[in-house]
């Protein structure tokens, strides 16, 4: 298989260890080993003590399973499919299309949620969306893009980069949409749970229909990306099936400790969460002033959900070289519109972790500095 290199994993591979102050990370202050196992309830401890470090069984460790079914309606423990959350997008599209399927995506977006379909040999329609008055995505935009050969309908709510989401009404409409031309649709759902008002929480598609597929993991909302813990729901029998022999030409099963820290997680989730969403909102009140401080420089939307927003730099000067001069200078690392393959001169924030406040005021310097 040929495929274009993954731009945003590139440029993380190139600053995200080296620069001093991180200011795109899209994932939750991280947990420590120590601050989890103290959460950890006596069942579980057992199991990390007495831990066998064979292999693993391929859907996953039937209580993890049993723990993640949790967070959903009517998804049982039999239909999880346990996986590394990128491995995820990988098995879904390359079992669901073929060569010459087209496909509708939001975007801009994670790379591989449509960079696997053009490797396959597909079309891609992009739905973009709204800038007025914050950004939001619009169904009549996405009923345009809609062929008689689309196959997949892929989406990404909490959205990646813009902080957008849509509301039940419009998920339901979009299933709707789905229905009627029979589209599969893949939901990429690693931000579920962080939204900042419990009633906006989306249900899984996966929950909702029958040939939705949805990803999720303990990467972002559980502040656990070092896991490399996610799973697939569907109630597709089918396609689960075929997902699941797939897998046996990637990871074949997961770390075992791996299973047992996320089990762990997943008992304490909402002690988790509700840290991770306490992070953010204060971080989020410091952005708001700062946005409005620099409103010369930047336009800024506050996102309606999730960790990331999504700024445009107002000036002449092209946010990529904007953002290459402040890494430079002052060690803040900043993701640049081109990552995402996106034209506009946008460049994308994170603010769930911690030291944003002292990553913040780095790049307040610089502003000063260079621009006055």
């Amino acid at each position: 298989m040929k495929i274009k290199p993954f731009k945003l994993e590139r440029y993380f591979a190139k600053y995200e260890f080296s620069a001093p102050y991180l200011l795109s990370c899209s994932d939750c202050e991280p947990l420590t080993l120590k601050e989890l196992l103290a959460m950890a309830d006596p069942a579980s401890l057992k199991l990390w003590t007495e831990l066998s470090l064979g292999y693993t069984e391929s859907p996953g460790h039937p209580l993890l399973r049993t723990e993640i079914a949790k967070l959903y309606t009517h998804i049982s423990p039999t239909e999880i499919l346990t996986c590394v959350p990128e491995e995820g997008v990988f098995m879904a599209m390359h079992n669901i299309l073929a060569k010459g399927d087209h496909i509708v995506t939001t975007f801009p977006g994670y790379q591989s949620l449509y960079e696997i379909a053009y490797s396959v040999g597909c079309t891609v329609s992009k739905w973009q969306p709204r800038c007025d008055k914050g950004w939001n995505f619009d169904l009549a935009d996405l009923k345009d893009l809609i062929t008689k050969r689309t196959k997949l309908l892929v989406i990404n709510f909490p959205h990646n980069p813009t902080g957008a989401t849509l509301s039940k009404d419009q998920l339901e409409d979009l299933i709707k949409i789905a229905k009627k031309n029979n589209i599969f649709i893949f939901s990429d759902e690693m931000y579920r749970g962080l939204e900042y008002e419990e009633s906006q929480q989306l249900a899984s598609v996966s929950d909702l229909y029958e040939n939705g597929i949805s990803l999720f993991g303990m990467s972002k909302t559980f502040a656990l990306a070092g896991l490399r813990i996610g799973w697939l729901t569907t109630k597709n029998k089918k396609l689960f099936k075929t997902l699941a022999a797939f897998k046996d030409y990637t990871t074949i099963c997961s770390s075992a400790p791996s299973e047992i820290l996320a089990i762990m997680a997943l008992r304490a989730k909402d002690h988790i969460i509700k840290r991770n969403l306490s992070i953010m909102q204060i971080n989020l009140n410091i952005l708001g002033k700062f946005f409005q401080k620099y409103r010369d420089f930047f336009v800024w939307h506050k996102p309606k959900a999730g960790p990331i927003t999504f700024p445009e730099l107002k000036l002449k000067q092209n946010v990529a070289d904007f953002c290459l001069d402040l890494v430079q200078e002052k060690g803040v690392m900043l993701l640049p519109a081109k990552v995402y393959d996106y034209q506009g001169n946008n460049f994308r924030i994170g603010f769930a972790r911690q030291d944003m406040p002292a990553a913040l005021q780095k790049f307040e310097e610089y502003l000063k500095s260079r621009l006055g």
